[in-house]
């Protein structure tokens, strides 16, 4: 890697190197420069606190942030003809958003790669979402700098299409069980409890109903082709009856 072009990384030991390669074949990037791939799980915090002097994933970040935005709208225009820039507009600002983003750092277990400083480690910072959703920024522009535009458009494409095609679909627009639990750990330091009440229809092709409780109001129950979405649906419910109000 060129340090001064893309940043120096730190240092990479025999166990980073092992936990840079799971990540590569876990998730599918192409990134042979695994100085780049580390730099792009590099936060501030850590170059602030670490011995070594080296950079952090910001630059990184804010090419991402523009390869990402190529990406999806090159993608939206290609293949929505019927929509128009109004609708690409309304769609490429909830998948390339920090909710979203964030979504996808989790299902690719981003937090658990990345090197972030202690006082960020005590303050939850592997779980926050601005700071996932930067990282995956940063991965974007590594895999980008390091093989090219088509390869990254695979990569990204792999996990943003399904963000896409639930906007489409859903008119999807944030997670919203993370955004519930966020507000009431804030608000109250509690966390809602979601129930599973009951599941129909074959065993190929269940139906769950997920009922979750906020404090003692109870929302739903909500359904869903898998547990996972009910419990999305049914946090939307609450969302909207308890969060959205209060930001009036």
């Amino acid at each position: 890697m060129d340090d001064q072009a893309f940043g120096k990384a730190p240092g990479i030991s025999e166990t980073r190197e092992r936990e840079l390669l799971v990540f590569i074949e876990n998730s599918g990037i192409v990134c042979k420069d695994l100085q780049l791939l580390n730099l792009a799980f590099t936060h501030r915090s850590f170059a602030n606190e670490t011995s070594e002097v080296v950079d952090n994933n910001e630059r990184l970040e804010f090419l991402g942030d523009s390869v990402l935005g190529v990406i999806v709208a090159d993608w939206l225009f290609r293949n929505l003809p019927a929509k128009h820039e109004g609708d690409f507009s309304k769609i490429k600002s909830v998948v390339v958003s920090e909710d979203s983003l964030a979504m996808v750092a989790r299902r690719l277990n981003i937090d658990q790669y990345l090197l972030i400083g202690k006082g960020e480690e005590y303050s939850g910072g592997r779980e926050k979402k601005a700071l996932l959703a930067d990282c995956l920024e940063a991965l974007f522009a590594a895999c980008y700098l390091d093989s090219g535009f088509e390869t990254a458009k695979d990569f990204v494409m792999k996990y943003l299409e399904p963000q896409i095609q639930a906007v489409l679909k859903y008119d999807y627009h944030r997670d919203y069980k993370t955004s519930l639990q966020e507000y009431m750990q804030k608000r109250w330091r509690k966390c809602p409890t979601y129930t599973l009440v009951k599941k129909t229809g074959p065993e190929h092709d269940f139906t769950f109903f997920v009922e979750v409780k906020v404090n003692d109001l109870s929302f739903g129950p909500a359904k869903g082709r898998n547990k996972k979405e009910a419990e999305q649906n049914a946090a939307k419910l609450a969302y909207d009856s308890v969060v959205v109000p209060s930001s009036d």
